[in-house]
């Protein structure tokens, strides 16, 4: 984010001073500006970017990067596990993690059950939506 403001107003303000006053280094600019520059733009890459926020949305961002890479080598995109991840990174997409079953019920007590003393059951009427009590 720093570095992309400082290349768009790299004509109004000096790189030095821009660094100096967002807190990064120019090397780390320069690299950044050289990584940035250096990257062909290619089709398939930009596919394999579609593919990868396909299969992340049909998944409901469930794949992670060991799925993600067996799925775009089902595809014809050969790629490691390394490749799928900065994909996944590059197209913003995360894997969700899934919480943890809690459970609520405690059954181990020694209080007694109490039967159903009320003996009220729903039912939904299916012409209506209704519920009704019986």
């Amino acid at each position: 984010m720093k570095y992309s403001f400082i290349t768009r107003h790299k004509n109004t303000w000096p790189i030095s001073l821009q660094c100096r006053v967002l807190g990064v280094t120019r090397n780390g600019y320069y690299s950044y500006w050289t990584r940035r520059n250096s990257r062909p733009e290619d089709s398939e890459h930009q596919d394999m970017l579609d593919w990868v926020k396909d299969i992340a949305a049909s998944s409901k961002y469930s794949y992670g990067s060991r799925r993600m890479k067996k799925a775009l080598n089902a595809l014809g995109y050969p790629v490691s596990r390394n490749k799928a991840r900065k994909l996944m990174r590059e197209a913003d997409v995360k894997a969700r993690q899934r919480k943890k079953f809690k459970v609520t019920t405690n059954s181990n007590h020694q209080q007694p059950v109490f039967d159903n003393c009320w003996h009220v059951s729903l039912m939904c009427h299916k012409l209506t939506g209704s519920m009704l009590l019986m």
